[in-house]
């Protein structure tokens, strides 16, 4: 059970909050999840509410929906959760009627989530704080991709960081648009000198189970069809050289294309790849419960030459069931040739926790 006992209203003063729950005094000093030592190397953080009920707090994939429990007759509603060390994570509140980010919390993801991190999560440098109802800063480039391959038409964003570069094919674009502030980040690290300039192209995704699973159309038609549009577009890009990061099912993706199409990527930036994948998994009632390593692993069995791959392999470290999926591909791959980095985050299956990885593991892999 993640939730800890909150005993007595002086229970809250631990966390900082003076005066009765409910009360001016309370709220005035009420802000983002405060966290204190929950005595057994983990943290115990209380999580706020203010207004009617009933609410729920959801965090993206590391636990359980906890209810809040509302504190005697005040507009006071809380939970204190029990968390692990070193966690970052994503969690929005939940009404009868909506959704809503904590309006307390001023780290956003989007409009509807908040980000949380216990005392001892490291930094992440170049990621700013951003409120949930913020703009983010999109790219002045557009390409217009009516995709033959794939169908449909989509907006693809560019942007030349530090006036531009190799290419970083940023998979499930809009997340990076739209809920994390990629394109600042970039522009950060790149005038801190912790990147090269380069130029990002944010993909957005139509269908992530049809197109992040293995098959070629998406590789065919990035190949064929969109970098010609880019190297088109007027933005300085060195189209030849090309890294893809990818995330989850766009982790699979990539290190796919790095095995189908090695001449048109041998870089590549995984995180969390979803690497339980099989063409049958949607059918199981435990998709990660098939084999380990899943269709990638058996494909590196069958024989493939990655010896012109540099992979960088980055899961959450509370991703328990998915460390074993990935620990087999990140084996299967050196033993294939390629060179490999390998680390752990401190986050499950969550972009928030992802966000220092790709930025450092982008960075490596234009290393060689």
């Amino acid at each position: 059970m993640r939730v800890a006992a909150v005993d007595g209203k002086d229970a809250f003063a631990a966390f900082g909050l003076p005066g009765p729950p409910g009360s001016t005094a309370f709220w005035a000093a009420a802000g983002a999840p405060a966290a204190v030592p929950d005595g057994a190397g983990g943290w115990v953080t209380l999580f706020l509410w203010r207004g009617p009920g009933p609410v729920t707090a959801e965090f993206e994939s590391w636990s359980d929906p906890v209810p809040l429990e509302r504190w005697e007759d005040s507009d006071c509603w809380y939970a204190a959760v029990r968390m692990p060390a070193r966690l970052r994570v994503t969690y929005r509140f939940v009404t009868p009627d909506a959704s809503y980010a904590d309006p307390l919390n001023p780290a956003g993801a989007g409009g509807e989530r908040s980000v949380a991190a216990t005392p001892d999560a490291p930094q992440q440098p170049h990621w700013p704080v951003v409120a949930a109802d913020a703009v983010l800063p999109l790219p002045r480039t557009r390409i217009r991709w009516a995709s033959e391959r794939l169908g449909g038409r989509r907006t693809v964003r560019v942007h030349p960081a530090g006036g531009g570069g190799p290419l970083v094919l940023l998979l499930d674009g809009d997340d990076w648009l739209y809920l994390h502030p990629a394109v600042t980040a970039f522009d950060s690290a790149v005038a801190a000198g912790g990147l090269p300039p380069v130029t990002l192209v944010f993909l957005p995704v139509r269908d992530r189970a049809a197109e992040f699973g293995c098959r070629p159309e998406l590789w065919q038609a990035v190949r064929d069809e969109l970098l010609p549009l880019v190297a088109e577009s007027g933005v300085p890009a060195e189209v030849a050289r090309l890294v893809v990061a990818g995330q989850s099912l766009g982790g699979l993706s990539a290190l796919y294309a790095a095995a189908e199409f090695p001449e048109l990527v041998s870089r590549v930036a995984c995180q969390s790849g979803s690497f339980w994948w099989t063409a049958d998994a949607s059918r199981r009632a435990d998709p990660l419960a098939g084999p380990a390593g899943g269709a990638i692993a058996e494909r590196l069995r069958r024989g493939a030459d990655l010896s012109g791959l540099r992979v960088a392999f980055d899961v959450g470290e509370h991703e328990r069931r998915m460390l074993p999926h990935c620990a087999v591909v990140e084996e299967l791959a050196e033993r294939a040739g390629a060179t490999v980095r390998v680390s752990r985050s401190p986050s499950g299956h969550d972009r928030a926790g992802w966000r220092h990885a790709l930025l450092r593991d982008v960075g490596w892999a234009l290393g060689g």
